[in-house]
């Protein structure tokens, strides 16, 4: 009799659900024994124990809250079982809204450095990469971003979170510009089309902040070439540091010698520039971090009868440290150097010259806090510190600026799956002018930023963004004010509604922007009366699910944009706004090669002159890998040779390309390890 007691079982069974659906896969045991079972696809569980009396029966999955329940085993039979969903710790919450993430590291993936070396559209140039997405205006005859009705300098660049001045490299008029820095440098780019937080200011319509790589435990070394440029760059790895170098000259005159262009050049563009960075690994979990560019670039061109001759240094370098100092606080500080010298001789008319040179100090500091699973704080303080110099002919300004500027941050989480954003920058902007001597009054401005995002699942993430900006007039306007000249401001509204699984992503994100202060000239001064608004809806699609090997993106811009600044004499349509902006990208894989192609239209542009025809552009790239050391790349930009019509001159000639088809060819060493396009991969 007490042999059957020993081996007597009873049957412990149920249902989990989640309120509303059964839910498989759940683990449901009898806490410190091994008897238990997964739930099956209709969220059904039946196991036997030998246990009698009081248990404790317990249900987990990732994801969800566990469930106990103490009782006596003859009570566990045809249970039904609730599991509520796990909040969401708040570092765990990556809110999306109007921002596009790439590199491997972040949640979100839509783009690594290959990918943007490899884009249809790029030739291996960040900023051309970025304009497939939504939100960007094709502006052909200079390549910058413009962004939701934006001018090409209200999107600003951080290396680090360290400003740089000047992020483009420079060219004649009607010629597109290059980013400066290599998509290798970075292991993750946020692109921000709007609605940021505290942290980032002087900028009035986006933000590019871009974070350079780890240090590396191995060393590198690696060679390209092209009919374009020449590239050496490696790094040597020490125990928990690294040095990294980069060389590259660029140079069109070959190029320029094979195809012809429409373009008179005296001088061939060339670009000589140079990339040197540390890192390294403190023993306090700290890292520091330093870089330094150096770019000359230099190109001549017959125009209008003379000889145009461009020549510009570009120097920038910063230096950051960050840590975890304990109980839950880490460290920030940094300070960056931009240095830009421009000397064009005959750039107006023969035998005048211009020469421009322009500086920036940035020091920044702040401190982050996880206070609990619920609220993260963080508060920071920064300057800026600018002169600039001007000379033409008789014509002489030499600005001084000091933008001293302070934030303060707080996430938190209202509800399981209800997260606010709250933000406040303040900025005290004073101008001096030191031809005159005189002084702008210091002008104090505060800027509040929300977000509130409400993520149901890990699929929809719904965000509600509004927020003021702010920005210093460029130095030419601030020269020739007879007032004092207040900082510009746009203020954003953005809906972001976003539904992503393991294949596709869809964001939808109609926003308002209203422009006040803008720069406006009067009677001959520039003063901050100027205004305008910019509205518009963004949709962006990436898709992995057609085919196993096939990844594509289809994005379109609505923007409806008009200001009143500068020199215009009534509110109007800006002339480098296109009502409608549409790209298509597909990436297809074969074994060792890659393809890819990209479409690009937009519709025409407002001049006094007339409006342009609408640009359209198909590009196409193939990447093979020769080796595991060795890849070769080639793509064709505008394959079937469209003539765009980029805008009108005074004259009302048509600009347009130097020329309808570029070709790009090159081939990518590496000389020290297994893997090809680590020779910048710093």
């Amino acid at each position: 009799m007490a042999a059957c007691n020993l081996t007597a079982q009873t049957t412990v069974s149920g249902i989990v659900c989640d309120g509303k659906e059964p839910i498989p896969g759940a683990n449901v045991f009898i806490v410190g024994t091994i008897d238990g079972c997964l739930t099956d696809s209709l969220g059904r569980f039946s196991f036997t124990t030998t246990m009698t009396g009081e248990v404790t029966l317990k249900a987990t999955l990732i994801g969800y809250e566990d469930h106990t329940r103490t009782d006596d085993v003859g009570q566990l039979s045809n249970l039904s079982i609730r599991l509520n969903q796990q909040a969401t710790t708040i570092n765990e919450v990556v809110v999306t809204a109007s921002t596009f993430s790439f590199g491997k590291n972040d949640n979100f993936k839509t783009m690594d450095a290959l990918d943007v070396v490899m884009a249809g559209n790029s030739c291996g140039d960040i900023v051309a990469a970025l304009q497939t997405l939504p939100g960007t205006q094709m502006v052909g005859e200079n390549g910058k971003l413009y962004v939701r009705g934006g001018e090409s300098d209200e999107c600003q660049t951080f290396v680090n979170g360290m400003h740089v001045l000047v992020p483009y490299t420079t060219n004649t008029e009607n010629s597109a510009v290059r980013g400066r820095f290599s998509p290798f440098l970075f292991k993750g780019i946020n692109f921000s089309l709007g609605g940021y937080g505290g942290e980032y200011g002087q900028a009035l319509s986006s933000v590019l902040p871009m974070e350079t790589t780890d240090a590396v435990t191995s060393d590198k070394f690696g060679v390209s070439a092209s009919l374009v440029d020449w590239n050496i760059g490696g790094t040597k790895a020490f125990a928990n540091s690294s040095l990294s170098f980069n060389a590259a000259l660029t140079s069109m005159g070959l190029y320029n010698r094979l195809f012809t262009e429409r373009f008179n050049y005296s001088r061939p563009y060339r670009k000589l520039s140079g990339e040197a960075q540390f890192k390294k690994e403190l023993k306090n979990t700290g890292v520091l971090k330093s870089y330094v560019g150096y770019d000359l670039t230099s190109v001549g061109q017959y125009i209008d009868g003379r000889n145009l001759s461009l020549k510009e240094h570009n120097v920038y370098a910063n230096v950051t440290y960050k840590a975890n100092i304990g109980r839950g606080y880490t460290f920030f500080t940094g300070i960056a150097n931009s240095s830009v010298l421009s000397d064009i001789d005959h750039a107006r008319t023969e035998g005048d010259h211009y020469h421009n040179f322009r500086n920036e100090v940035h020091l920044k500091a702040e401190v982050r806090k996880v206070c609990s699973d619920v609220l993260k704080l963080s508060a920071g303080i920064e300057d800026y510190l600018r002169n600039s110099t001007l000379t033409y002919d008789v014509y002489h300004y030499q600005l001084r600026q000091n933008i001293l500027a302070a934030h303060i941050d707080a996430q938190w989480r209202v509800f399981p799956h209800l997260f606010l954003n709250i933000s406040a920058r303040a900025e005290r902007l004073r101008v001096g002018e030191h031809c005159s001597g005189k002084t702008m009054r210091p002008n104090w401005l505060l800027m509040p930023r929300t977000t509130l995002s409400y993520i149901p699942n890990k699929h929809l993430q719904f965000s509600l963004v509004a927020g003021r900006y702010s920005q210093t007039a460029a130095d030419d306007y601030l020269a020739q004010t007879s007032e004092n000249m207040r900082q510009s401001t746009a203020d954003h509204a953005i809906l972001s509604m976003q539904y992503k699984t393991q294949t596709t992503l869809l964001r939808i994100e109609p926003y308002w922007k209203n422009y006040h202060r803008l720069p406006l000239l009067e009677n001959g001064f520039y003063q901050p009366h100027g205004y305008g608004k910019s509205r518009g809806v963004d949709v962006f699609l990436e898709d992995h699910s057609i085919c196993r090997y096939l990844t594509t993106t289809f994005s379109y811009s609505f923007n409806d944009s008009e200001r009143y600044y500068l020199d215009y004499t009534q509110p109007q349509t800006p002339d480098y706004i296109s009502r409608h902006n549409l790209r298509f990208t597909a990436k297809y894989t074969i074994g060792k090669t890659i393809i890819g192609m990209s479409e690009s239209f937009a519709s025409g542009r407002h001049f006094p002159e007339g409006k342009t025809p609408h640009y359209n552009s198909v590009d196409v790239n193939l990447t093979y890998l020769l080796s595991p050391k060795v890849i070769v790349y080639t793509s064709l930009n505008n394959v079937f040779g469209r003539k765009n019509i980029f805008r009108y001159d005074a004259n009302g000639t048509p600009i347009v390309p130097s020329r309808d088809r570029f070709l790009y060819i090159g081939i990518f060493v590496s000389l020290k390890n297994n893997k090809a396009y680590d020779i910048s991969n710093f």
